[in-house]
């Protein structure tokens, strides 16, 4: 039988053609017909059986041929992985090459804003996680009103990883009517009940007996220490000249520390695990696939979906708890009817799981006994307080994780020390160089005004110049700062000092002698007498030896002159024009200024200059022309 005979199209038939498909396996033959009539299906089939095309397929011919408009979500594929679901969009995007359908993948650990874009734009088929799924659902940007076929892929995977609920909570989601494709390597009750539930008259597909081997996978287990597993692993990748391997560990960090130990042998490997980001998880595939590493170590949760082509090696460093997740392990090899090669290291306390692997296959696993390191240590593993035994590979491999946590951290405190003593060497050659630059401006500045000296002066003379300008308190009030600086032969000292024109007693006497009466040019200057008398009113002693008068007397003296020369120089002077008659009375205009007339002797009443201190300076009046 052919995929032709299957019921497929053209268009999906030529993208299987280019993909190598050349005749159907048996998963596929028994489930393509009844999906494609719009049939429940319920598939039993071991992992690398084919069971992604069984159901891409049908999917992708049924909406091919009824177009709908807007691009809603009429497809939905639920996996358990992420990379499972990157795996069945690289086969929706393969099958339907030919066809106007738009899919997008979605899953947690990366950025949801393409995500949220690609179905904005709108999306035919929808290849979801279950977690990231809830989240968009949850913020609207998720509608599955127009819902027609629900595929829900590795459900007893979904039970083991705790999904269950999350799927249950799905479900309540879709529509009633809708096909529904079920797929599932083993039949839990839990299983059961969910598919007594979901599907309706569904078409039971079953290729092989639940949970058996592939018939073409070689199986072969090695007794060996647990401390000796990681050089018997190395050995074996080299003996049977392994291609690509795919390592299975029990723990996170048994998984790093198997890789970091195979790295250590020369053997390229990474590690793939949960606590990896998305990203890392996809480049160390993405690695694996191209060749560029050897080893891809991984725990249970690379166990299923992982489709890796021509895959020749699976090696179990540690037997799982779970028999059934052998059969998983052991599917990523023998893919499509090839050959395949699965090792297992098993030591003493693995023993017991070994046998339920065996009891649940029907079959026992060849013991390879040749080796260079066969099993010494025949002692039962220690057990916790709860009865559960305690495994030392896992203590061991999380010390050898603390200390390579311990060992980045120093290194990285170093790095950061001798960045900073890089840094502060760098700043003490910076500033050396720029005190060199500056002693030769200082040279050079030196160097200039020795030669701008006129000749005969010492320029000796210049570098024991000090400025004079030294301040050791700050200045005080009204006092301005700075001293008077010594110039040498240059100006002679001289008794003269420049009085401060702040100070108080300056400013008074100042305006008191731009406030004083001068004498006219135009009125005859006195007799000696009077200067004598003047003499004597401002102080000083007589050339006969007779005491100075009082400041009292020699003001009233200086009155009475002045009131003496006043009304001769009056009695004597003729009318002017200004004078008039009015009313019998005479009126005298004021003098004219611009002759100047001496000035009257101040009237009682009349107000004295402000200047007039005694302690302060020499006593005026303000006389004023009326």
């Amino acid at each position: 039988m052919t995929f032709r005979d299957l019921g497929l199209n053209a268009p999906i038939l030529r993208a299987l053609e280019e993909q190598g498909y050349a005749k159907p396996s048996p998963i596929q033959e028994k489930a393509i017909p009844p999906a494609l009539k719009g049939r429940d299906v319920l598939g039993c089939a071991q992992t690398g059986t084919g069971k992604t095309c069984a159901f891409a397929a049908p999917i992708l011919q049924r909406l091919a041929a009824s177009p709908a408009a807007g691009r809603p979500i009429r497809a939905l594929i639920l996996t358990p992985t992420r990379e499972l679901a990157i795996q069945i969009g690289e086969s929706f995007a393969a099958y339907g090459k030919y066809l106007k359908l738009r899919h997008t993948v979605i899953f947690g650990g990366v950025g949801q804003a393409p995500q949220a874009e690609a179905l904005k734009r709108g999306v035919d088929i929808l290849v979801a996680t279950p977690g990231r799924l809830i989240d968009l659902h949850d913020q609207g940007l998720i509608s599955a009103n127009h819902l027609e076929i629900f595929v829900l892929d590795e459900a007893d995977r979904m039970l083991d990883m705790g999904f269950i609920h999350d799927v249950k909570k799905i479900l309540k989601w879709l529509p009633q009517k809708k096909q529904t494709l079920f797929f599932s390597a083993t039949m839990p009750p839990e299983i059961t009940e969910l598919v007594n539930s979901l599907l309706k008259d569904p078409v039971k597909v079953a290729v092989d007996p639940v949970s058996s081997p592939v018939d073409a996978i070689h199986q072969t287990v090695y007794f060996v220490d647990r401390g000796n597993k990681t050089q018997l692993l190395a050995l074996l990748v080299e003996q049977l000249k392994a291609k690509n391997a795919l390592v299975f560990t029990r723990t996170k960090h048994g998984a790093n520390k198997v890789a970091r130990d195979l790295v250590k042998a020369g053997i390229p490997a990474a590690a793939i695990h949960g606590n990896k980001s998305q990203t890392a998880r996809q480049q160390a595939l993405s690695d694996f696939k191209a060749g560029r590493i050897q080893c891809l170590v991984a725990t249970d949760i690379a166990a299923r979906g992982l489709d890796i082509e021509e895959l020749s090696h699976v090696f179990n460093y540690n037997l799982p708890e779970v028999p059934e997740t052998y059969v998983h392990r052991i599917g990523r090899t023998g893919r499509a009817g090839r050959e395949g090669v699965a090792v297992a290291l098993c030591d003493f306390s693995e023993k017991p799981l070994l046998n339920d692997i065996e009891k649940l296959m029907g079959r026992k696993v060849p013991v390879v006994e040749d080796h260079p390191w066969p099993m010494e240590v025949f002692e039962a593993p220690k057990r916790d307080k709860n009865g559960k035994p305690i495994n030392a590979e896992d203590a061991e491999a999380r010390a050898a994780a603390k200390e390579l946590r311990r060992m980045r951290d120093q290194s990285q405190k170093e790095t950061l020390q001798r960045k900073a003593a890089q840094a502060q060497q760098k700043g003490q050659e910076a500033g050396e160089q720029e005190e060199k630059r500056s002693r030769s401006r200082r040279r050079k500045k030196k160097a200039g005004q020795s030669e701008g000296v006129p000749p005969g002066t010492a320029p000796a003379a210049l570098q024991d110049y000090e400025s004079p300008i030294r301040r050791s308190e700050p200045p005080k009030r009204g006092v301005r700062p700075g001293t008077l600086m010594d110039t040498g032969d240059a100006m002679p000292r001289t008794d003269f000092h420049r009085p401060n024109p702040l100070d108080s007693d300056v400013i008074m006497d100042a305006t008191a002698r731009l406030l004083a009466p001068r004498r006219s040019p135009l009125v005859p200057s006195r007799g000696g007498s009077d200067r004598k008398e003047s003499r004597a009113g401002k102080g000083h002693s007589s050339r006969e030896g007779q005491p100075a008068p009082q400041p009292g007397q020699a003001h009233r003296q200086k009155a009475k002159s002045r009131a003496g020369q006043q009304s001769e120089s009056k009695g004597a002077a003729p009318k002017g024009p200004l004078e008039k008659k009015s009313g019998g009375k005479k009126r005298t205009s004021r003098p004219d200024r611009r002759h100047s007339q001496p000035l009257e002797p101040r009237r009682n009443g009349q107000p004295k200059d402000s200047t007039e201190q005694h302690s302060l300076m020499k006593p005026y009046y303000l006389d004023i022309g009326r």
